[in-house]
């Protein structure tokens, strides 16, 4: 092949890829970052929550607490550490797996002598994982079953421990797609307002 033809064809290949570069690789990631930062700012940098103008966390992971006081998440399924985002993969376990068994087993017993006031029967959210392993939400039965224990923790009547969950209860997209959550960080956020005042 000669020059004449090796140019005829490199050229333009060289400048399409240059401007598709340029497009796809500087100027939609410009663009995106722009218009979401403009339309959508709290999403895109990570659904973040403040305690005393410092970054705690974010709405979109769970953290974990062990405390009394505070309420507690689902259980994380992450290896190496609770809610650590970069391990997040499918990691649930088959129903006829010995270990969840095992594992759903010692978290009922950890639930009942952390929790000995509350109901026999304790939501299925607290002692199986999501998935992911990452959620930040709980059911409002979850929250309900722990309000005992942190109301006793906090002194505080389970009346206002009621009705904070209420105001921290998150209703279904459009009203029914899914059932109502409540974000255990934003609810301890909120607990711990409601104390310290």
């Amino acid at each position: 092949m000669s020059t004449a033809i090796r140019n005829h064809y490199f050229r333009p290949a060289l400048v399409l890829l240059v401007i598709f570069t340029l497009i796809t690789g500087v100027a939609y990631p410009l663009l995106t970052t722009a218009l979401s930062q403009l339309m959508f700012r709290d999403q895109a940098d990570g659904s973040l929550l403040f305690a005393a103008g410092k970054p705690i966390g974010s709405a979109l992971i769970g953290q974990s607490f062990s405390r009394a006081d505070y309420f507690w998440g689902r259980p994380s399924a992450t290896s190496d550490s609770a809610y650590n985002a970069m391990a997040s993969s499918g990691s649930n376990l088959a129903v006829s797996n010995p270990a969840l068994d095992k594992a759903i087993t010692e978290r009922v017993v950890a639930l009942r002598a952390a929790n000995p006031t509350s109901p026999a029967a304790i939501p299925v959210d607290l002692v199986t994982s999501s998935a992911s392993g990452l959620d930040p939400q709980i059911s409002v039965a979850a929250a309900h079953w722990q309000a005992p224990r942190v109301a006793s923790a906090r002194k505080i009547s389970l009346d206002q421990m009621d009705k904070l969950i209420a105001e921290n209860t998150s209703a279904p997209l459009l009203g029914f797609t899914g059932q109502p959550v409540v974000n255990v960080l934003q609810l301890n956020l909120a607990l711990d307002h409601l104390t310290s005042q």
